[in-house]
């Protein structure tokens, strides 16, 4: 990551994450699927079996973008459709089980859960070496609550293929935190089998960090006197050393290559202003230079105005 321009831009969501490739598509996307012609269907899968098909090899970006449009074509029929004429593309059934699993997150449920990882198992098979049906699949694990047996095949079958995917270690540390199907000593667990292992710019390095965060805004969640004194949070050693460890190196131009180091960067400077630490925090705003991710910024439901208020917060006093 570089260091941008000084003149500070507005904050902006931008889930493309500096992919440029993909913000396109997305603006084409937006703007070609309001016709709803068979014809627009036709184009818009040409355009998405286009960008998916470039970088072959390359899990990391491959996945970024896959969830990204996974998210974006949530609800719509576009994915089904692509999938639907290309039975034998894994592009397709992968994107379909996604966007799939995407809508059922707010539903609770899929509606086709044997289906989805249909899809998924035959995208496997049709492209064994990719990640990404796998990776869907702790996706739908989570969705639909599996047990931990058969969660860790899934598990597995991602690190055989891409051992640092970030996606999939996020979608771990969900389903093992007390909130799923997991307890606190089991994400405490994979935290600190994870820091033994891994490079320090991988791409599922934020993982510790994603687990403090989610930790503190847990007990921001309950109020009352918790809620209150939920600051204390990263005066203690595990939240403190997992910010202490990353907060000098993450800034440094071309530390973190990964294609979502930006989100992983809002989590860093959401921790350093929840811990007050605004210096440093001050230094990854100007890296971020107004790139904004849903998550974990939230207050009011606008995490742009959250976002330029803690931006705010950190430079008062410049």
């Amino acid at each position: 990551m570089a260091f941008l321009s000084r003149r500070r831009r507005g904050a902006r969501l931008a889930p493309e994450l500096g992919d440029q490739d993909l913000g396109r598509l997305l603006k084409s996307l937006l703007a070609t699927t309001r016709t709803g012609t068979i014809a627009t269907t036709d184009l818009c899968a040409a355009q998405l079996s286009r960008l998916l098909g470039q970088e072959p090899g390359d899990w990391d970006r491959r996945t970024h973008r896959m969830s990204v449009l996974a998210d974006f074509l949530a609800g719509s029929h576009l994915a089904r459709s692509w999938a639907t004429r290309e039975p034998r593309d894994a592009n397709a059934l992968v994107l379909h089980a996604w966007t799939e699993v995407a809508h059922a997150r707010a539903r609770g449920s899929l509606e086709d859960a044997a289906g989805t990882v249909d899809r998924c198992l035959r995208a496997a098979e049709l492209a064994p070496e990719d990640p990404t049906p796998w990776v869907v699949l702790l996706a739908v694990a989570r969705v639909e609550r599996w047990a931990q047996p058969r969660v860790f095949g899934v598990w597995n079958e991602v690190l055989a293929r891409d051992r640092w995917n970030r996606e999939a270690y996020l979608s771990m540390l969900g389903y093992l935190s007390p909130a799923e199907a997991g307890s606190r000593i089991q994400v405490l667990e994979f935290v600190d089998t994870l820091r033994a292992r891994m490079p320090a710019n991988a791409p599922c390095a934020a993982t510790e960090l994603t687990a403090q965060v989610q930790q503190y805004q847990a007990v921001l969640d309950r109020g009352g006197f918790e809620a209150l004194v939920a600051r204390n949070h990263w005066s203690q050693a595990m939240a403190a050393q997992a910010l202490d460890r990353v907060v000098h190196t993450w800034v440094r131009p071309g530390f973190l290559n990964h294609a979502a180091a930006p989100a992983d960067l809002n989590v860093l400077a959401y921790a350093l202003l929840a811990a007050d630490r605004r210096v440093e925090a001050r230094a990854v705003f100007e890296v971020l230079d107004g790139t904004v991710t849903a998550w974990p910024w939230r207050a009011g439901g606008d995490p742009v105005q959250e976002f330029e208020q803690a931006r705010r917060k950190a430079t008062a006093g410049m």
